[in-house]
């Protein structure tokens, strides 16, 4: 009830106007959004952290929104250094308008930079939107081998995606939206977590291992370690501001680890999601204010 609560709080505009204009949520929301994006990528870059840098926006009504979205990663992309990854969410490219005109923006979006040796990661969303981010990848895969999409375990077909995504860059996430069908219990979203990292694993493309679950994590080295991955092999993805000292942990036993950095004014749904996709996190992001830990 809590999850659904806090999704709904997230496409409310009056919730919207409440939380962003009170001067109590400055603190939370640079913490986890960054003010000065090259700035956050250049302290994360030193400390051995590899970044994907997210500008946060979405569900553009028109081409001109989405046109300029577009120009915002443009942008974006000479801020970031080499290896660096950008997450793109489609509907800020067009996607409800149209999934050639996404199609067409996220192409010139991964022209651009893998002049610049970055990769590109198309973010999952509303679950009536996934059918279309897969079709729009899997066209782009046949220009842009490299370009990564994410999958979301709390969807059904999770594992059938996993299975199908041979030789792809997958992120694979537990998922922060609600959808007809999905699992809704911790536990089953876990399992599926757990299935569809077995597949990565043991696949031919790239696994990113976007969680904080300390048990997840544990799982993943197993199963990276029996599939034959080295360190390069696959990488741990944690959200920026969230358990900061356990990414440098990773990072000092050797792991890759990647940390997601959203930023912009368009703040507010993204935290709100972020609080929603597990009803505990509503209590870490809270005891988060007293401790970075």
């Amino acid at each position: 009830m809590l999850r659904q609560a806090m999704l709904a709080l997230s496409k409310s505009r009056r919730a919207e106007r409440l939380v962003t204009t009170s001067p109590l949520t400055a603190d939370v929301v640079d913490r986890y959004v960054a003010d000065d994006v090259a700035r956050v990528v250049g302290a994360l870059t030193r400390e051995g952290l590899l970044v994907s840098v997210d500008h946060l926006g979405e569900e553009v009504t028109d081409e001109a929104a989405a046109g300029q979205a577009v120009a915002h990663y443009l942008a974006l992309l000479d801020l970031l250094p080499a290896g660096a990854d950008v997450s793109v969410k489609l509907t800020a490219l067009g996607l409800r308008l149209s999934q050639r005109l996404a199609l067409e923006h996220a192409g010139a979006i991964c022209a651009a930079a893998a002049q610049r040796e970055l990769t590109v990661t198309l973010d999952a969303e509303e679950h009536d939107t996934i059918a279309g981010l897969h079709a729009v990848h899997a066209a782009l895969r046949r220009e842009h081998p490299d370009v990564g999409v994410v999958v979301q375990s709390y969807l059904p077909d999770s594992l059938d995606r996993c299975e199908k995504l041979g030789g792809a860059r997958v992120r694979l996430c537990k998922g922060a939206y609600t959808a007809p069908g999905a699992y809704a219990r911790p536990a089953d979203i876990d399992r599926s977590y757990v299935r569809c990292l077995k597949v990565l694993m043991s696949g031919t493309g790239y696994p990113m291992v976007a969680t904080h679950d300390p048990r997840l994590i544990r799982i993943a080295a197993t199963l990276a370690e029996l599939a034959g991955r080295d360190a390069t092999g696959f990488e741990h993805q944690m959200l920026y501001g969230v358990r900061p000292d356990e990414q440098r942990r990773l990072a000092g036993l050797g792991a890759r680890v990647r940390v997601y950095v959203p930023y912009g004014s368009d703040w507010y749904p993204y935290l709100m999601r972020r609080l929603a996709e597990r009803p505990r996190n509503l209590t870490f992001f809270l005891r988060s204010l007293l401790s970075r830990r």
